[in-house]
């Protein structure tokens, strides 16, 4: 049975208090099925830690299909595990092909497929693709909770990636972020823990209090002879601006072709546009940690995906709700009480 391979996988890896939240899922849920019937189409990057995800999905009763974002990374030997247990996998690049009665989507990379109940977006950057739908899209990453993914998640992610390429030493190094929202101030907030000197090119408007505290120089993205200086001094160049193509200013692309700094991108888009080589930077502009067995540490992504698989009782409770739809407060308290109660990264929820 599918389940029973999933916990062996799980509790060779995991700690129970790295998914306290998805664990208390699957239990819940696994006695009070709550999905029973529906068929749940889940498009959350596939990995090895999202198993306590899945697990919650298919203990509570649903039809579970893996879709795998065509163009994104995902591990073949999790992925093959789940077909060979009967879990049928479906494409982006596949035109609908099975009644959905709910859409976990990924950056919106199941958009053009139509879900009975609603989508459930995780991601930010997959938002614009159905700001102009009628149909109910509950946006996981609208709340409070996802900081912790995207800000300490993530932002531990990137030296994890470069630790793991042999850029270990930060001390004193200049690192230039481009992007100051929640996944550049992660990187920030980790780039002050390991030494290094950042600077963060951003929207001065944008810049909230703990930026401007950490960060040695802040700099207006407008100023393209300051940037273009900037990044020339570098050691590393990294993005988080969740813009494609944000760095595409001709004389930009030109320095950072030029320079030594080592360039990575931690956004879904290629955020340095069609004027970079693909090889000039590291993971071929792939987002860096996805390089890695696990792109993200479990314990700081168990309470997102909880609050993912949540927006379908969301869907399920709410008949009448329409378009993008922000997850309410009372829904998050509890999820992060759950996260400071029984999990293991309580002090660090201090720093964001």
């Amino acid at each position: 049975m599918i389940l029973n391979e999933i916990d062996k996988i799980i509790a060779s890896h995991y700690k129970e208090c790295e998914y306290p939240v998805c664990i208390v899922q699957s239990r819940e849920w696994g006695t009070s099925r709550p999905l029973e019937g529906l068929t749940v189409l889940d498009a959350t990057p596939c990995f090895r830690n999202s198993l306590v995800k899945y697990r919650a999905l298919i203990a509570a009763g649903a039809n579970f299909v893996l879709g795998l974002a065509d163009g994104y990374p995902h591990d073949k030997n999790i992925a093959q595990l789940l077909a060979d247990n009967g879990i049928k996998i479906v494409h982006s690049t596949e035109q609908q092909s099975l009644n959905v009665d709910v859409i976990l989507d990924c950056a919106a990379s199941f958009s053009h497929w139509k879900a009975r109940l609603g989508v459930v977006e995780l991601t930010r950057s997959g938002v614009p693709k159905y700001a102009g739908t009628k149909q109910p899209v509950f946006v996981a990453d609208g709340g409070a909770i996802k900081k912790i993914e995207t800000c300490l998640g993530t932002g531990d992610g990137y030296y994890r990636a470069m630790r793991h390429l042999g850029y270990s030493d930060w001390q004193g190094k200049k690192l230039v972020i481009f992007g100051s929202g929640k996944v550049g101030s992660g990187l920030l907030v980790y780039a002050v823990r390991h030494g290094a000197q950042a600077t963060v090119v951003t929207q001065p408007q944008s810049v909230t209090p703990k930026v401007r505290q950490l960060a040695t120089e802040i700099i207006d993205c407008a100023n393209v002879d300051a940037v273009v200086t900037a990044v020339s001094q570098a050691y590393a160049v990294v993005t988080a601006t969740g813009v494609a193509g944000a760095l595409a200013h001709p004389a930009l692309s030109q320095a950072l072709i030029n320079s030594s700094a080592i360039l990575a991108n931690m956004g879904v888009e290629d955020e340095y546009g069609p004027d970079m080589p693909a090889a000039r930077v590291l993971n071929n502009k792939m987002v860096l940690n996805f390089m890695l067995d696990e792109p993200t540490h479990l314990k700081y992504i168990d309470a997102t995906m909880a609050l993912h698989n949540e927006g379908i009782i969301y869907l399920l409770s709410h008949p009448d709700a329409a378009r993008l739809i922000n997850p309410p407060v009372a829904v998050e308290e509890r999820i992060l009480d759950i996260t400071r109660r029984n999990g293991c990264i309580t002090a660090e929820l201090n720093m964001i």
